[in-house]
């Protein structure tokens, strides 16, 4: 199995049932710790015009076999980051099958594609909900319990957009401009109890999200298509390609090392060199 230095961790992972939070959800039982992951699925509340991947209970369960055969234990369940109601369940639920959380990813996210002017109101509200204050709600519940074990890894998924801009992400460059944010001051409270906050900033990753999210630019932009778009995005970036999920997870996992604990409040970016 190699080196199991989370063995008797357990990790907790929003968005965990694809993409991003799957790929770090996998990385750490790889590495022994226990999971749980939380995803909106397929058929939750998701308004018109929203980008997000929802994977189904089929894809949640499949990831939760995927983790189980690694040798850890895994629960898998619904979570909207949007309700508090939600996040507090998932988290009691997680709590009592696993126990407390030693690790938190904050993967779950959405975007829209709007101007500012023009933009409705309901799609700003509900980036920032999904993207900032959902990443704020599970923090707070979670982060007491780490400061008084005095252990704890947070690790936030902001994004390249969150120190650049596009003309129809300002819903999106805001709120991971505010994950940003929210991870030093999250840093700064855990320093003196042996709690790590860092964000990664990935710039397009190869993902069912990033897919349908390209897809959507394509499709505003009337773009031949995903696939055309897709191979543009490829040759504008210095490598001449998407992020794979799987470097994410690398990363989180040396972040969750004890090595690592001098690396707090630091944004890292993975852009291949690319800005975006």
């Amino acid at each position: 199995m190699g080196d199991e230095f989370l063995r008797g961790r357990v990790a907790f992972v929003t968005g965990g049932g694809s993409g991003i939070g799957r790929a770090i959800a996998l990385a750490l039982a790889g590495a022994g710790a226990d999971l749980a992951l939380g995803s909106l699925l397929a058929g939750g509340r998701q308004r018109p015009g929203e980008v997000a991947f929802l994977p189904s209970e089929a894809e949640l369960s499949e990831a939760k076999r995927a983790i189980e055969a690694l040798g850890v234990r895994c629960f898998a369940a619904g979570l909207d980051v949007s309700s508090q109601d939600s996040v507090e369940e998932w988290c009691a639920s997680s709590q009592s099958l696993l126990g407390p959380a030693d690790i938190l990813i904050n993967a779950a996210g959405i975007t829209v594609e709007q101007t500012v002017a023009g933009h409705p109101a309901e799609l700003w509200d509900r980036v920032i909900e999904v993207n900032l204050t959902g990443t704020f709600r599970t923090i707070q519940r979670l982060l007491p319990g780490m400061l008084e074990r005095k252990w704890g890894r947070i690790i936030n998924i902001a994004s390249t957009a969150a120190s650049v801009g596009a003309p129809t992400g300002a819903a999106y460059c805001a709120s991971k401009a505010g994950v940003v944010g929210l991870t030093r001051c999250v840093a700064l409270e855990g320093a003196p109890h042996g709690v790590t906050c860092n964000s990664l900033s990935p710039t397009w990753v190869d993902t069912s999200f990033g897919r349908d999210w390209m897809g959507e630019i394509a499709s505003n932009e009337k773009r031949s298509g995903t696939d055309e778009y897709l191979a543009e995005v490829k040759t504008q970036n210095p490598q001449g390609r998407l992020i794979d999920p799987a470097e994410l997870g690398a990363l989180a996992l040396f972040l969750c090392r004890d090595e690592a604990r001098g690396m707090t409040m630091q944004d890292l970016t993975l852009s291949a060199g690319s800005l975006w």
